[in-house]
């Protein structure tokens, strides 16, 4: 048995010491305990949103807090490390290139790789992910098509451990290893159960009928919902990972236990009860009865660190912005324009403790192509100008609803800001606060304006790629939540899709930031800082800056008493 004496977060080599353990061969045992003690038994984690489905790859899955829950319950060919890149999961299967044009690649699963419930782990989740999240088959509310969009085809045996994934010609997408990643891979044999059919053979048999049946249970089978029991839970929620949902609390809480059929080292703590973010979150820190807190920062207003926690706050890879309803007051290109207009983003931005982001189509990355994506066209709209908002308006009076996923003292200062700013536009805004999800409130046509992270997360949102996030202003795209399209716009991104090359890259940002600013689906505001609040008792958790957050690897946590 392998036992580790960790360091605090934050301290030379954990991010080496947390890959050397991720990494451990299945054969080794592995244990984490600090310099003394022992781990304990549980640990609560605090998360962004809400937990409304297993499913995070649904559009409101994947705007809600369910990645960071659900990383290591649902593996994948991969997971997201503490920088945000994609590292293989070899406990979970492997991946190998076997022709690069057309791209073809090779997915082995795991032999003993088996779900909660007792059904192995096969090919038939593959082409199931595919086919939800593909844009082909109607009916899927995926939230993105990144990626998916460019396979051409699923080779699938139902039942067996392996895929053959070939890609459209000239579509060899750089970023492959973010496909059938952790929280991707649902469990198709629940839908098979439910349905009794073969969803492998409806779905590359292009039987319409089936799929839609498919399609509809994809959406909401996962749904979770208070009072779940206990033998629907391991029926309809079977994990692939270390731990398994073992109920749904009131208040939308999800505790997760050890699964004793996962075939990889066993998670070090056997219980972690994940809530969401609410109210009395600094009462609750203070009577120590949380472990880890991963938010936005500001969400909770003034978070005060106690002497007995440790705090970091860093960016994550997901831009706060405004995103519009593709219908109401603001459904035209020039109404909108007015709009950002009289919005100060500077001063929003500066009391975040960020900088402007003016990205759209670069959002995951601070690099040199970023900075220069869109910033000569964004210079206009980067301080409040309400005289030329009411110009651009001809002097009509404007009333516009903004919304955002409650309670977010963050948020709600912004709010506040615009209202003050655009109240000189003769622009009226009133405040939304949602307690549900936001990209269903912009589609329901309840607000006009969602205040939220890439894709409409409470959280960061991103993928940390680029590339993908990208996708949610594409047209069809499920989180393209202002349901903007333009076939240029298209062009790029999917072109932004198969290149590595920096100065392509650069070419073609350069191309879409005029078109972006003048049509204005979204305004970026600043990259979303994070806030993460831990015990000084906990061992081996680290930020994460993309969706998946500090749960990334929640089965080497360890609370030292």
């Amino acid at each position: 048995m392998a036992t580790w004496c960790l360091p605090r977060p934050g301290r030379p080599g954990l991010k080496r010491l947390v890959a050397v353990a991720l990494a451990l061969p299945l054969a080794v045992a592995f244990t984490v305990t600090g310099c003394s003690g022992s781990a304990a038994s549980q640990v609560t984690y605090v998360v962004d949103g809400t937990l409304s489905s297993y499913n995070t790859n649904t559009v409101v899955g994947a705007a809600s807090a369910g990645a960071q829950a659900f990383a290591r319950t649902l593996t994948g060919f991969g997971y997201h490390g503490p920088d945000g890149q994609v590292v293989a999961d070899h406990d979970f299967g492997s991946v190998s290139v076997v022709a690069g044009s057309p791209l073809v690649l090779d997915y082995q699963i795991a032999d003993n790789a088996v779900y909660s419930d007792g059904k192995p782990v096969t090919c038939d989740d593959l082409v199931l992910a595919w086919a939800a999240q593909s844009g082909r088959f109607p009916g899927f509310d995926a939230a993105t098509q990144a990626g998916y969009l460019d396979i051409a085809n699923v080779a699938c045996t139902p039942g067996q451990k392996k895929a053959r994934v070939s890609f459209v010609p000239d579509r060899g997408v750089a970023d492959y290893m973010q496909l059938f990643s952790a929280t991707t891979l649902m469990p198709s044999h629940v839908i098979a159960d439910q349905l009794n059919i073969d969803v492998t053979a409806a779905v590359l048999g292009n039987n319409g009928p089936l799929i839609a049946q498919i399609a509809k249970l994809w959406n909401t089978i996962w749904d979770l919902k208070p009072g779940l029991k206990s033998d629907e839970i391991a029926k309809r929620f079977p994990a692939s990972g270390p731990y398994k949902i073992e109920s749904v609390l009131d208040g939308g809480a999800v505790v997760l236990v050890a699964n004793d059929r996962w075939w990889g080292p066993h998670a070090v703590t056997k219980r972690i009860t994940v809530s969401p973010q609410a109210p009395d979150i600094q009462d609750r820190v203070n009577n120590r009865s949380v472990d880890v807190v991963d938010v936005a920062a500001g969400s909770s207003g003034t978070l005060t660190t106690p002497d007995n926690y440790e705090r970091s706050d860093a960016p994550s890879a997901g831009i706060q912005q405004l995103i519009f309803a593709p219908q109401g007051p603001l459904s035209q290109a020039k109404t909108r324009r007015a709009f950002a207009l009289c919005v100060p983003r500077d001063a929003i931005a500066r009391d975040a403790g960020a900088a402007i982001a003016n990205s759209r189509l670069s959002p995951a990355t601070e690099d040199a192509v970023a900075q220069g994506d869109g910033a000569a066209e964004a210079g206009k709209f980067a301080k409040a100008d309400p005289a030329a908002a009411r110009d651009e308006l001809g002097n009509t009076p404007l009333t516009v609803r903004i919304g955002y996923h409650g309670p977010n003292a963050r948020l709600a200062v912004t709010v506040g800001t615009i209202t003050k700013s655009c109240a000189g536009a003769g622009i009226t805004v009133n405040n939304v606060s949602l307690d549900s999800s936001g990209p269903q409130a912009l589609k329901d046509g309840k607000i006009d304006v969602l205040v939220a992270s890439t894709g409409g997360a409470t959280g960061s949102g991103s993928t940390g790629s680029s590339a993908m996030d990208a996708y949610d202003l594409h047209t069809g795209n499920g989180n393209n939540l202002s349901g903007y399209s333009n076939a240029q716009v298209d062009g790029i991104i999917g072109a932004l899709a198969v290149s590595a090359d920096p100065a392509e890259r650069v070419r073609l940002l350069t191309d879409a930031a005029p078109v972006l600013w003048a049509e204005m689906p979204t305004l970026p505001l600043y990259r979303q800082q994070r806030t993460l609040l831990m015990s000084k008792k906990m061992y081996a958790v680290s930020r994460n800056p993309t969706r998946w957050g500090a749960g990334w690897n929640m089965d080497r946590w360890a609370l030292v008493q």
